[in-house]
């Protein structure tokens, strides 16, 4: 009698193999780093921006001052992180869904702010728009002023923060693949309406990714905006330069008051950072879930399918399974 093969077991091997006490020993030093290297400092901002009390806290932050260079990093971010939305969502769409010449040049060229010093960013602006810079001459007969203004700090903060939305949506619209895309443009949709009703919903919580990590970036920059503002004190200063005027003035308690305005900002963005990863791991299982179509066959299909099983089943019934005999 022929005995039937027993099914394999699905389950997985576990990946961790180590001993438990090499799990806790990596657990605590990856801990006591995070502790010593981001709680500690974290919280040493704060217990300095209050430690001449609430009062003097807030007064810090009212400050005329201190209100120029919040409301100069919010302008900053405002224009800069829309216009690093368009530049992403236009680029990553090109890279992921096209092929096209120069696809890997615009590729290498998203990535070279983050090669490239955000002093050296700087800089090369005020090579180019400076007094003495390729178009300096040129602004100064027209009375345009760029560097040691506002137009030069929007422009270095463009200039390091563009990758980061396109950054997060490559991968993800190329990991999606054109199918949907592709069925769309077969359904009669306009580009537009494939970028609306498709693709969009499709990255809505990548693109949200990295506007979170463009802002947090623009307005925390130090380096770019330093070289391009002049610190000229009330109008050219931002948080992040305000904060080192301040420190390099001993006046420490202002100083940690504003940077904990800073890391206030941090902690929200990391917060909203944290909600999208979620949202977007939760799509990408989901969309891993997704059966394959089950839905009617074409005519053809069905009386192919009829037609075998038609003729499959005399001879099905001539030629039983014999299971118990050998």
């Amino acid at each position: 009698m022929s005995t039937l093969p027993q099914p394999r077991s699905t389950r997985r091997p576990d990946p961790v193999t180590e001993a438990p006490w090499v799990r806790w020993l990596l657990t605590g030093i990856a801990l006591a780093f995070l502790a010593l290297f981001l709680v500690v400092p974290l919280v040493a901002v704060f217990w300095q921006a209050l430690s001449k009390g609430i009062g003097f806290y807030f007064t810090s932050l009212v400050d005329p001052d201190a209100l120029s260079a919040i409301k100069l990093t919010l302008i900053t971010a405002a224009i800069a992180v829309p216009l690093n939305l368009a530049f992403g969502l236009a680029a990553s769409w090109a890279i992921a869904k096209f092929e096209f010449r120069g696809k890997a040049l615009l590729t290498t060229l998203i990535d070279l702010p983050f090669s490239v010093s955000p002093v050296i960013s700087g800089l090369i602006y005020v090579l180019l728009f400076g007094a003495q810079g390729w178009l300096g001459p040129w602004l100064e007969d027209h009375n345009v002023q760029i560097i040691f203004a506002v137009p030069g700090i929007v422009l270095a903060t463009i200039f390091v923060t563009f990758p980061f939305v396109a950054r997060e949506l490559i991968p993800l619209m190329q990991s999606q693949g054109n199918d949907e895309e592709e069925a769309a443009h077969v359904l009669g949709a306009s580009g537009w309406q494939m970028f609306r009703r498709v693709t969009l919903p499709n990255i809505r919580w990548g693109l949200l990714y990295g506007v979170i990590l463009c802002n947090a970036r623009a307005m925390g920059e130090f380096g770019a905006v330093s070289v391009v503002s002049g610190h000229i004190r009330g109008q050219t200063d931002t948080m992040p330069l305000h904060v080192e005027i301040l420190y390099n003035e001993y006046n420490f308690a202002a100083a940690f008051a504003v940077a904990s305005l800073l890391a206030l900002l941090a902690l929200v963005t990391l917060g909203l950072k944290l909600l999208a990863e979620r949202r977007l791991s939760a799509e990408l299982r989901g969309a891993d879930d997704i059966p394959a179509y089950a839905g009617p066959q074409p005519a053809a299909m069905q009386h192919a399918s009829q037609h075998a099983t038609q003729h499959a089943a005399p001879r099905a019934v001539r030629q039983p399974i014999q299971v118990g005999e050998q």
